[in-house]
């Protein structure tokens, strides 16, 4: 499952008080925290993006997370269902076939912040959502594959799904609803999404089940949250975080030099070329560290789009960028160019596999045989007299995305390619842009993922988000490949790791020959941490700090 990389008032955002000053060691116990983006939705399970998980980890704990070991371990359950102990079963289908039966606990103490019992209720509640067709859910084949839940009274249950996954622990892990507040919302499917109480209700302390809860929300502006009487872990330090978005990095910088926010979320915060600029500037203020992970900056290629599905016309796209370059320049090299989805960093990269170099000369010979070899005005048209011409979004404020923009327009248009920039504030490009498909060529975003994270969402051609699905699914180019569909099959049911290796190695191959996204960069995030604040551990994946946030204190 993977997450997207939304929107501030500008004014509030360069908010920056002269008198106010930076935060005196050891006396605080409230914590203001800048992002770039603000949450489209509250709703842990209606859209995917990094913002809302940022600031509902402080307020919901998942079943399991992969820790900052890489390694899968328990949150809100008591074990971890495997084959060993006998938790997780390989069962006979009836009509044929193999399926499982993973068996949970949950947590005895766990409740929800109004001080109901969090109880197996909550689980098929969350199961009833995720698998409504019309729900918007944006991954909705692992709620499909549940068959059915048995209760073993209120703390415990089974999941019996259709089918044998290697990654059962965690792809078949439901997370929890509040069903006693959302289930009526839920009535009309279809208008779920407008409806929850996570939206509507945002400040009611029984949607949430962590250590904190959402108290206050200033729409586009900030989200107060405070200590959750009814958490059962170790209590928390401060006794109210703020978390205000800033999307423009300038202000975000400006803003915490002035003590306006004491930190900046490194997964959502300053990019790798500001975060150097900043060391040099102000390191001895801060702790700083760069955290390389599985955060894959991309462009999704518009498939639908009759020039785009010209190959021919995409690999151009591709070899006539300069990736080196622009890692080089922009980023001092700690930014190493992708060539797949895969980061070198996760056991399953076929690193063998050869990328595509820049040559501009090939990218102007593949256009030429794609029928764009007349110039007029320094750009290329064919035989029609129609102009090659493309536009590129990306979310309005990035600075470092709006500085790759102008360098690939540039370098788009030396090769005779017309690409013109359109920006939205990121709650705008995310929630209705991207998640609608409503773009003509090209978006460029991230993608945050978990070790070995099975593309189901953005690459089987099931996961096409269109009207009749309510926009469900990631797989914003509309990429269609029957092999592709198949080894993403194949490699969910395969137990054997040396043969999912092999696996993944031909969804890799499959991936850079089609070109239908063009990848950029794997990205390092700068943590900048004031030395007055201790307890935050990235992790390098889609398990963000903040999941961890009863552990950060004031030294």
């Amino acid at each position: 499952m993977r997450c997207l990389l939304a929107a501030v008032g500008l004014a509030a955002a360069l908010a920056t008080p002269a008198t106010a000053q930076p935060p005196t060691p050891g006396a605080k116990d409230e914590l203001v925290i800048g992002i770039t983006q603000f949450p489209a939705t509250f709703n842990p399970y209606i859209e995917a993006m990094l913002a809302k998980s940022y600031v509902l980890a402080m307020t919901r704990r998942p079943m399991v997370v992969y820790d900052k070991e890489w390694k899968l371990v328990c949150m809100l359950c008591t074990e971890l269902p495997t084959l060993e102990n006998g938790k997780a079963k390989v069962v006979d289908l009836p009509g044929g076939g193999k399926g499982m039966t993973i068996t949970w606990t949950i947590q005895p103490e766990a409740k929800w912040g109004d001080g109901k019992t969090l109880s197996v209720d909550d689980f098929v509640f969350a199961w009833e959502v995720g698998r409504h067709p019309k729900s918007g859910v944006p991954e909705g084949e692992p709620f499909r594959r549940i068959q059915r839940i048995e209760a073993h009274g209120p703390k415990s249950f089974t999941v019996h799904v259709d089918k044998v996954r290697f990654d059962y622990s965690s792809y078949f892990a439901l997370d929890p609803l509040p069903a006693h507040l959302d289930r009526i919302h839920f009535a009309d499917p279809e208008n779920y999404r407008r409806r929850t109480a996570y939206d509507s209700d945002t400040g009611n302390p029984g949607l949430y089940n962590g250590p904190y809860r959402i108290t206050n929300v200033a729409l586009g502006s900030h989200v107060v949250l405070e200590p959750s009487p009814s958490w059962y872990g170790a209590k928390p330090y401060f006794k109210k975080i703020t978390v205000r978005a800033i999307e423009n990095t300038a202000a975000l910088e400006a803003n915490l030099l002035s003590g306006s926010i004491d930190y900046i979320a490194g997964e959502l915060g300053l990019s790798l070329d500001q975060g150097l600029a900043f060391e040099k500037r102000h390191g001895a203020r801060f702790d700083i560290q760069y955290k390389p992970g599985l955060i894959y900056e991309h462009i999704d290629l518009n498939l639908d789009n009759p020039v785009l599905k010209d190959r021919r016309v995409r690999e151009a796209l591709l070899v006539s960028v300069d990736r080196e370059a622009i890692a080089r320049q922009l980023f001092e090299g700690k930014q190493p160019v992708a060539h797949s989805f895969v980061n070198p960093l996760d056991w399953i990269a076929a690193t063998d596999l050869p990328g595509y170099a820049f040559d501009a000369a090939r990218a102007a010979k593949l256009l030429d045989e794609a029928g764009w070899s007349r110039l007029q005005a320094g750009f290329r048209h064919n035989d029609k007299g129609e102009r090659l011409g493309f536009e590129l979004m990306t979310t309005a404020g990035n600075r470092t995305r709006e500085a790759v923009q102008q360098v690939l327009q540039s370098q788009w248009r030396r090769v005779g390619i017309d690409v013109r920039l359109r920006n939205e504030p990121p709650r705008v490009f995310f929630g209705e842009t991207v998640r609608r498909r409503a773009w003509s060529s090209m978006v460029m975003y991230a993608w945050l993922s978990s070790p070995e994270s099975v593309p189901r969402s953005t690459l089987h051609s099931t996961s096409i988000p269109t009207a009749e699905n309510n926009w469900s699914g990631q797989n914003n180019p509309a990429f269609r490949n029957a092999e592709m569909d198949s080894l993403i099959e194949t490699i969910e049911v395969e137990l054997d790791r040396e043969k999912r290796r092999l696996l993944w190695r031909r969804v890799q191959e499959i991936y850079m020959q089609e070109i239908a996204v063009l990848p950029l960069f794997f990205r390092s995030d700068p943590f900048v941490v004031p030395k007055w604040l201790a307890g935050i551990e990235p992790t390098g994946h889609q398990g963000v700090t903040t999941l961890w946030i009863e552990n950060w204190r004031a030294r």
